[in-house]
């Protein structure tokens, strides 16, 4: 993506559209947790806050927890849906549509378009032709910024803050958007370190180490590189593991041999903190056991359950800014 773009998805408002997780303020993050726990107390409340709207979901990749989350905050506030989850075969994809020609139909029928898309550099292409609301509900291997939201909206829920953090990010760092999208939110705030661990062919991408280089002095920041995952769980307040993404591989050669390399199991977790939390943005695959699910440090299913009034409180924020 040319750098101009880059610089103008960054510079969007949040209130307006959701492109990338570099867009939002430690402002804008706080009335949105502020709203979001207002909603799940609350949430008859806010029933009909967006009666007689209509919320488009295009999805071109599989999806259970950020497509049904969006359908079920779209629900809880009155809105109706137009579902399109496998648009790259059920829609005009298949014969050839750009994403341009989509959306400008789309802006007819619907008040606001989220889209989950294969193609890394889709978000601008979106925001040329969008005239409604748009959110980025994850783009190829680069961004997932309404997941890095509800990521940090329960990392403040265990821990009151955002900031003298140590995190641990683990898995397929190279194809996995929500690991930049977390590192690209959690570098506003100030003396967090990350420790990034991962197969040798599965490092972090260049683009979000030059970015952490520039944040280094600014905002105090440390980070590591490392293929050890034990030596650094005693030491950390956040594990956050990742699958193995094995539909972004090149080739199958390749993905056997990242796979496997990290599993966390009840011994592992033992060497962690007791105040320590365990995320995964989910689906899972074999690198977190059953066993660990029932440890009060894994907090992988309340950050799923966030994600419906993370999003609810996106949507009310969008709607109430439509007209600025």
């Amino acid at each position: 993506m040319p750098e101009e773009f880059k610089l103008r998805l960054r510079n969007i408002s949040p209130k307006k559209h959701i492109c990338v997780s570099q867009q939002f303020t430690s402002e804008y993050l706080f009335e949105l947790f502020a709203l979001a726990k207002e909603m799940e107390e609350n949430s008859h409340l806010y029933s009909e806050v967006l009666k007689n709207k209509i919320i488009c979901l295009l999805f071109y990749e599989p999806s259970t927890r950020t497509r049904l989350s969006f359908e079920s905050a779209a629900n809880r506030l009155g809105a109706k849906c137009l579902v399109s989850e496998n648009a790259s075969q059920f829609s005009s994809a298949i014969k050839g549509e750009i994403i341009e020609d989509t959306i400008e139909m789309v802006n007819h029928y619907a008040d606001f378009v989220v889209v989950r898309h294969v193609e890394d550099d889709v978000a601008y292409k979106i925001l040329n032709s969008t005239k409604i609301p748009y959110i980025n509900a994850g783009t190829g291997k680069t961004q997932h910024p309404t997941q890095s939201l509800l990521d940090v909206y329960t990392i403040y829920q265990n821990f009151q803050r955002l900031d003298n953090l140590k995190i641990c990010l683990c898995g397929d760092l190279l194809r996995g958007r929500t690991v930049d999208s977390l590192v690209y939110l959690l570098s506003k705030f100030k003396n967090n370190k990350f420790y990034f661990v991962s197969p040798e062919n599965s490092r972090i991408k260049s683009d979000l180490k030059d970015h952490l280089h520039e944040w280094q002095k600014i905002n105090n920041l440390d980070f590591v590189e490392s293929d050890n995952l034990i030596n650094v769980l005693p030491d950390i307040d956040i594990l956050y593991i990742t699958r193995i993404q094995k539909e972004r591989f090149e080739n199958p050669e390749e993905y056997e041999l990242a796979k496997g390399k990290f599993i966390l199991n009840l011994q592992n977790v033992s060497l962690m903190k007791n105040e320590s939390i365990i995320l995964h943005p989910l689906p899972r695959v074999d690198e977190i056991a059953k066993e660990v699910d029932n440890d009060p440090r894994a907090k992988y299913f309340q950050q799923a359950r966030n994600g419906v009034y993370i999003r609810m409180a996106l949507l009310k924020i969008l709607n109430d800014n439509t007209d600025l």
